[in-house]
């Protein structure tokens, strides 16, 4: 399927897929560490043991090829007028994260196709900034020029007060709550899953 590669904007930043000639803008974000613990955001796409083995330049070659490939695996955020990213949403079809099926939490709701949103990261200087919910306000409009019907998220709810930015790597209830997203499930006390049914 052609992915579309229009922008979508919001009050200050510009969305765009992640595609081989943003490669380096991908890089530049997530920085050494490959965003955190050397996962280049291969976490939902890799069996454990494997992305055990490939932290960091492993997991990186594997998402590049992804990225060659034609697949575009997310959006990156960029401030109006500037050409350096700030934020990152990991979002595709279901099927394409097999990870999500081996959890018991966040076993399939029904046999209906979704696109899961399993990522966010924001480069620091802009965080606190709702950056993450345009991300998501931004992901969802891309999944449905995409054809989706159903976008589904895994926030993390945590058990009282505030974790630290990399906890919260797959959002919160609150900010899916706040882009139309309603609680489907919870097999977990921490993990609700959350859809948008999408309207053309």
């Amino acid at each position: 399927m052609t992915q579309p590669t229009t922008a979508s904007r919001t009050t200050n930043l510009i969305f765009r897929p992640l595609t081989p000639a943003r490669w380096r803008d991908f890089e530049k974000l997530f920085g050494p560490r490959g965003a955190c613990a050397g996962c280049w955001c291969m976490w939902w796409r890799l069996k454990r043991s494997v992305w055990d083995r490939g932290r960091g330049p492993g997991n990186k070659r594997r998402m590049k090829r992804i990225v060659a490939s034609g697949e575009v695996p997310g959006l990156l955020a960029y401030p109006a007028g500037r050409d350096e990213p700030v934020g990152w949403i990991s979002l595709a079809p279901r099927p394409q994260f097999p990870v999500l099926d081996r959890s018991r939490v966040l076993a399939p709701v029904d046999d209906k196709p979704v696109w899961s949103v399993v990522c966010f990261f924001v480069a620091k200087n802009y965080r606190g900034q709702g950056v993450a919910t345009k991300l998501l306000e931004a992901g969802v409009k891309y999944a449905r020029r995409c054809g989706a019907k159903i976008v589904e998220g895994y926030p993390y709810k945590p058990p009282k007060g505030r974790l630290p930015d990399p906890f919260v790597w797959t959002g919160l209830p609150a900010m899916f709550a706040a882009t139309g997203f309603r609680e489907v499930a919870r097999r977990s006390k921490a993990r609700p899953i959350m859809r948008r049914a999408l309207r053309k």
